[in-house]
């Protein structure tokens, strides 16, 4: 019984969304059983690029997924984890990583792969231990990434029947970028390289395609892979957009380099099928294996030419690296604590000049409504984050340090304290951002006496914040009188503007949904101006200066 072209299609499209949805499975089901090691693993093993490659491998093995741990390392670099450099080594190890699908596939053993579903779809079912039942949706998908394949094979086996595929086929064969486009096309369109090596391995297999056409589909699999991690930095920092670059990059040079000696390369595969006797699924898993080793092996020295060759193309002011600590020197801890703690103090006044650009940006985004300084905010606000976690495990270490003086161990309490509060402002400061894009968001509409107000502390915390970063000096206190003046008549504006909210909502000239939210405003501000005042408090301390009556002290 003949079999129609729409009962071919349902079938293969079928059979590639069960696959799809396999490999999803297992890749979250060994994620899951993983945990945050996964980020630990890419945050640690990243120090040098051979260690990064094997990281970018691991993950990717893991995961099943090399989009996915390009997606994850474009994260770390957005946040300041990792550098630009130490991501180019994760992203060649994911490349070599995601050729572990090939080479399942190439097992054949597709007759279990039903039974291996049945069995993952037990544990899940009827296990609630986690352990399992996340070991269950490994063999789940395991199984049914091979029922998805058996389908996919049983929807392509007619095609060799029809004379403008196999006419297409030729024209592949004789042309090398026509299959390389058809690659690049379909996997843009799939998002999955794993899933179009898997249906080139079924042409293969069913003598739909040779050698000649199915190396060029491949390298077009390699490029097309990229599409996932263009979309996740659309919306990243320039570091993230970097990262996402050097991933298209790293794989058209490798596609270029591979085309110029594809004559080569098919010999190199069909002399290892020869020698090895290997099926022609596990034929295509060599070929795409030796691909990625070869063209990882070939750019690994040119690391830091890649690294330029991006900044070029995606110029800009890279954040991270703008304000990444450099001086945390652990040696010194031992040699000199003095001079680490002045080091450390160094890293905190630029922590402290952060925390005071983003609030200048903030105030930017008040103004203008911009989403890009929006989002620049975000960002300002996610490196603070990391960058404290650096200040404060470097003092944490300091501490546990035996020869330091009783005045080194006061220093050091000060300006873990300094860190901690500056992180606070930093986070309050990002809570503003979120409450004033909700307000844009919501189209709430503070009165002009409102938005007049909100201006005005704003202008009054700048001030504080930028006065607070220029005289934050564990060792000399002068230049804080001003804070606490500034302080002070923050604090006489806060109460001013709480009492004109009070009367316009008595008059019913604001909104119950735009009075919640210019006091949302105001209590951010207002935090944010204590913490900077507590900093002033901190230095005083420590310096054994006499605290002013004036200073108010607020958590």
């Amino acid at each position: 019984m003949s079999i129609s072209p729409l009962e071919l299609f349902i079938t293969f499209i079928g059979g590639l969304g069960i696959f799809l949805y396999g490999i999803k499975q297992m890749g979250d089901g060994l994620q899951a059983a993983a945990g945050d090691r996964l980020r630990e693993i890419l945050n640690r093993m990243t120090q040098n690029p051979i260690r990064g490659i094997f990281a970018g491998m691991l993950v990717t093995i893991l995961i099943q997924s090399s989009s996915g741990t390009t997606v994850i390392t474009i994260g770390l670099v957005s946040a300041g984890f990792i550098t630009l450099r130490q991501a180019i080594g994760v992203i060649m190890g994911a490349n070599i990583g995601t050729t572990v699908t090939a080479f399942i596939i190439g097992l054949n053993i597709g007759d279990y792969g039903l039974p291996i579903l049945a069995i993952g779809s037990f544990m899940i079912f009827f296990f609630s231990k986690p352990a399992i039942n996340n070991l269950g949706r490994v063999f789940f998908g395991f199984g049914a990434l091979f029922f998805g394949l058996d389908l996919m094979g049983n929807g392509v086996k007619p095609l060799a029947d029809l004379p403008w595929f196999t006419d297409l086929m030729l024209q592949m064969s004789d042309s090398s970028f026509l299959g390389l486009g058809v690659g690049l096309i379909l996997t843009l369109i799939v998002q999955s390289s794993s899933a179009t090596i898997a249906i080139l391995q079924n042409f293969y297999l069913n003598d739909l395609v040779d050698l000649n056409a199915a190396l060029p589909v491949l390298l077009g699999d390699n490029i097309g892979t990229t599409i996932t991690a263009i979309l996740a930095a659309l919306v990243g920092s320039l570091a993230a957009k970097r990262a996402a670059a050097v991933h298209v990059i790293f794989n058209v040079i490798g596609a270029i380099i591979f085309m110029i000696l594809m004559p080569l390369f098919i010999w190199y595969v069909g002399t290892l099928e020869t020698l090895l006797h290997l099926n022609k699924p596990m034929t295509i898993a060599f070929a795409h294996a030796s691909y990625n080793i070869i063209n990882t092996l070939i750019q690994l020295p040119f690391i830091g030419v890649l690294a330029w060759i991006v900044t070029k193309v995606v110029p800009g002011q890279d954040l991270s690296e703008d304000y990444k600590p450099n001086l945390l020197d652990p040696i010194l801890m031992k040699q000199s604590p003095q001079l680490a703690i002045q080091s450390a103090q160094t890293e905190v006044q630029n922590l402290s000049n952060l925390v005071s650009n983003t609030f200048s940006d903030l105030k930017e985004y008040v103004e203008n409504g911009d989403l890009k300084v929006y989002r620049r905010v975000k960002e300002k606000v996610q490196l603070t984050d990391n960058i404290q976690e650096s200040i404060r495990k470097y003092l944490m270490k300091m501490n546990e340090v035996e020869n330091s003086r009783q005045a080194d161990t006061e220093n050091l309490a000060a300006l873990l304290e300094i860190t901690r509060l500056l992180t606070k402002a930093s986070h309050l400061t990002g809570n503003f951002a979120e409450n004033y894009h909700k307000k844009n968001e919501s189209e709430i509409i503070l009165s002009d006496d409102a938005k007049l107000g909100v201006e005005t502390l704003m202008h009054h915390i700048e001030r504080i914040l930028r006065l607070t970063s220029e005289s934050i000096d564990i060792y000399d206190p002068s230049g804080l009188e001003q804070v606490i003046q500034l302080g002070n008549q923050s604090h006489r504006i806060e109460n001013k503007l709480r009492r004109d909210h009070v009367e316009r909502l008595n008059n019913g000239t604001c909104s119950p949904d735009s009075g919640a939210m210019y006091a949302e405003l105001i209590s951010d501000l207002e935090r944010i101006g204590y913490n900077a005042r507590n900093i002033s408090e901190t230095i005083l301390y420590t310096t054994r200066e006499e605290l002013p009556d004036e200073l108010i002290v607020y958590d």
